[in-house]
């Protein structure tokens, strides 16, 4: 699974819309939007924080290690 396809489920799994994560993240929505349709790359340091925060908040579980598999 491609980084931003992982995006996209964390998205999902936390039952936001695109606008409500990026709110939820302080980013714009455009650039969540390049980053589900694979325009550009989401950052691997960024993309660990944010599945760490919604980890951390309760929000989604067992996606960090999905990253850390496709290393």
């Amino acid at each position: 699974m491609t980084h931003n396809e992982l995006l996209k489920l964390a998205r999902k799994k936390a039952g936001m819309s695109q606008t409500e994560f990026a709110g939820y993240f302080r980013m714009p929505v455009k650039t969540l939007r390049h980053w589900e349709i694979n325009e550009r790359k989401v950052p691997d340091y960024l993309l660990r924080l944010m599945l760490y925060k919604l980890e951390m908040e309760g929000l989604v579980s067992g996606l960090q290690e999905m990253v850390d598999a496709e290393d």
